[in-house]
């Protein structure tokens, strides 16, 4: 084990999740600090369990053939985010799945993998995690993120989708291109009805992450939310990357707020009008002020939304 590789990985994925959150620099110490941090663990029915802790929203298929876990969070959770699996089963956990690249999703890979799971996630996951990265959020500075150890690396990937079979159900993981990155994966619980959304859905009303250094954009986004509308129904329950749980109507409504919104900004781009007067003209003010993003996250998204229009 690389404990300097580590803590570095660690130290960087702090910084991610505050660009993610806008966490302020004044607060770096406190959320280096993860002994505050407690696991809350809510069961969906079927086996399938979300935990909330500190990074993305971690899902769980769990029965007899053993526990199936989609992102792991930061590297110092995994001892109490295991410590909320074994609250649930004694099972071990068999395998992993990256919904994207991003520390705050990947930390424990290298914990987790040690520990016997094997690591699964897009082509673009593994290739993205065994390089050196920037990661851009328009409107903020970009921050490196230094290549993960071998040990952190997917071992399984794939191009388009992968099934598991296991604990009854079927676990169907399909890649979307282009959205929140370029290595995005949603997975669908068939049985359970249940699908993990990973970052292409930030609930609870404010504005998405599109990591446009890592290949993401709005048309991308958008398509992703209607590929993963097709495959529910009325009952099913959505987990996002961040935020509560959901149902198919909060996507549904997510969806076609973006849609608004990317419509809104194409039309000034069409006038041929420059960014800095599309923001002038705020055209996507109503969704701002109904989500309650303040005007410097609105003017940035307005940014992030031409960006993709404009590097097509």
């Amino acid at each position: 084990m690389n404990t300097h590789l580590r803590v570095l990985r660690h130290i960087v994925g702090l910084t991610l999740l505050m660009a993610l959150t806008g966490v302020g620099a004044g607060t770096a110490h406190a959320q280096q600090n993860m002994a505050d941090v407690q696991i809350r663990t809510q069961d969906l029915g079927h086996g399938v369990y979300v935990l909330f802790g500190r990074g993305g929203n971690i899902g769980l298929s769990v029965g007899e053939d053993g526990v199936f876990m989609i992102d792991d969070q930061f590297a110092p959770l995994t001892e109490k985010i295991v410590a909320a699996v074994r609250e649930i089963t004694p099972e071990p956990v068999r395998f992993v799945l990256n919904t994207h690249w991003h520390g705050d999703h990947t930390g424990g890979n290298e914990n987790m993998g040690e520990a016997g799971a094997l690591l699964v996630a897009h082509d673009n996951v593994r290739l993205r995690l065994s390089m050196d990265q920037v990661l851009e959020r328009i409107g903020r500075p970009p921050t490196t993120t230094p290549a993960a150890p071998e040990g952190a690396l997917p071992v399984v990937t794939f191009t388009q989708d992968i099934t598991f079979h296991l604990n009854g159900d079927e676990l169907h993981a399909f890649h979307v291109s282009s959205a929140h990155t370029d290595g995005d994966a949603i997975v669908h619980f068939k049985r359970a009805n249940v699908v993990h959304m990973g970052d292409t859905y930030f609930a609870g009303g404010r504005f998405p992450f599109i990591d446009t250094a890592s290949g993401g954009s709005i048309d991308g986004l958008i398509a992703a939310l209607g590929d993963a509308l097709a495959v529910m129904d009325a009952d099913t329950q959505v987990i996002p990357g961040h935020g509560p749980v959901s149902t198919r109507e909060d996507l549904q409504g997510y969806r076609d707020a973006l849609k608004g919104m990317r419509d809104a900004v194409a039309a000034l781009v069409e006038e041929g009008l420059p960014l800095e007067e599309i923001q002038a003209r705020r055209p996507i003010r109503a969704w701002a002020e109904a989500w309650g993003q303040n005007e410097d996250a609105e003017r940035n998204f307005v940014a992030t939304i031409h960006w993709g229009l404009t590097h097509r």
